[in-house]
């Protein structure tokens, strides 16, 4: 195989003179050098352009960045001072956001199953809407309006019945789901019935999400098909078509832009004659293609007749997209960027698991040697954000670069870090 393919990586991605990969300026084995790997990498300008593409194609207050995407005080800080609301979907999630000066007005709370002390810090910090997911919720916002709270905006998450081209793990609009009210049994109409009824919570609009890592711009159509037909004849002023664009993670993918996405989704909105305000929640789409991690390769098992494994210094602790969902990824070698990689080799992690996989068939140059970096592009999205400490490993840094500067966002985790919350 060839080089690996430039659409994979981040913005601002070069070569230099000496063949090296840069981001934001930065040498990469530079960075391995200063912070050690497993490293995590991000462009800044990569995510910052991705924010201001949402806010220009869908309108100020109408992009919201799915924080569980990629969640730091320093992103959730990012996103905002680019015009984007962001999307919480737990206590620690809102408290991030908040932390990072991020305002409850520009926060939407999800969650499937919410707890009371969940919808209580939401409503206490001023949440610019809920998203209703179950009746038992519904329950709950009576008791804290019972209880003195003010009574929110919620919007009422539908599961539409649209099933989305991608894996089943991550599709979420299919009748079978976990998600929502459900539109064909009727459930989403006795949720609006009830809270129009209701004193506890004050209904504004309708939600969907189809699933995540979605490809073809037409299951988002379809959705929007769905939910006007529901949406129309209740007239209410918020629309949420959620999130789910897919990203191209390996050779030959390719996905549809933020703006290409948006023109599918708004034309058909148009044409069908939605009157709310149509607003988004991408996530993977802002974040996932502004970073790469980098390890350092410790160990080449070659065993004749069977295969050759190339083991790193990080695994599925970083990134366990690969186990979950049996998701592709490309590897290469940022000091010789341009070499072609002709060895296929099996790229697994360094944890007590056969199923520690990165890259089942991982194309590397022929020449690869113990010491040697490896870089997994396109990890921006749901790798901190997934990250455990199996097997005690502590997990990676995050450094934002831009300008040839280089920053500390999340720095890395040490053993005592592992002892915090173990009380002996």
């Amino acid at each position: 195989m060839t080089a690996i393919p430039a659409h994979l990586l981040a913005d601002s991605a070069a070569v230099d003179g000496d063949g090296e990969l840069t981001i934001g300026g930065c040498r990469v084995s530079d960075l391995a050098r200063r912070f050690g790997t497993p490293l995590f990498v991000y462009d800044e300008e990569h995510l910052r352009t991705r924010c201001r593409q949402a806010v220009e194609a869908f309108g100020l207050g109408r992009a919201v960045y799915a924080s569980k995407a990629f969640l730091c005080r320093a992103m959730a800080r990012l996103a905002y001072d680019e015009g984007m609301m962001l999307d919480v979907a737990s206590g620690g999630e809102l408290h991030v956001a908040l932390a990072a000066g991020v305002p409850g007005s520009a926060l939407a709370v999800h969650g499937n199953n919410k707890s009371l002390d969940e919808l209580r810090a939401a409503v206490q910090a001023g949440a610019r809407h809920l998203v209703v997911d179950s009746f038992d919720e519904l329950d709950r916002l009576d008791a804290l309006h019972t209880a003195g709270l003010p009574a929110p905006d919620v919007l009422i998450r539908v599961t539409p019945g649209v099933h989305a081209h991608t894996h089943e793990f991550i599709a979420t609009g299919q009748d079978d789901s976990k998600f929502g009210f459900n539109l064909a049994n009727g459930d989403a109409g006795r949720a609006v019935d009830r809270i129009r009824r209701s004193t506890s919570a004050r209904l504004v609009g309708l939600h969907c999400h189809i699933g995540s890592n979605v490809f073809e711009a037409a299951n988002f159509a379809k959705a929007a098909e769905v939910m006007a037909g529901f949406a129309i004849p209740l007239d209410l002023p918020e629309l949420v078509l959620g999130g789910g664009l897919g990203v191209a993670y390996v050779e030959g993918e390719e996905a549809p832009s933020i703006t290409q996405w948006a023109n599918v989704l708004l034309d058909a909105c148009r044409a069908l004659g939605v009157r709310s305000r149509i607003s988004v929640e991408p996530g993977r789409a802002i974040v996932a293609a502004a970073a790469l991690t980098v390890y350092t390769v410790g160990t080449i098992k070659h065993i004749p007749g069977v295969r050759t494994y190339v083991s790193v210094d990080g695994g599925m602790s970083d990134n366990p997209r690969p186990v979950l969902y049996g998701s592709g990824y490309e590897a290469f070698r940022p000091t010789t960027v341009h070499d072609p990689r002709h060895q296929v080799v099996r790229l697994v992690g360094k944890h007590c698991e056969s199923g520690d996989v990165l890259i089942r068939s991982a194309s590397v140059p022929a020449d690869l040697a113990v010491g040697d970096l490896l870089a997994t592009p396109v990890t921006g999205a749901y790798g901190h954000s997934m990250g455990s400490n199996y097997n005690k490993i502590p997990r990676p840094p995050v450094v934002f670069v831009a300008n040839g500067e280089a920053r500390t966002v999340v720095r890395r985790e040490t053993y005592d870090d592992l002892l915090g919350c173990d009380v002996g």
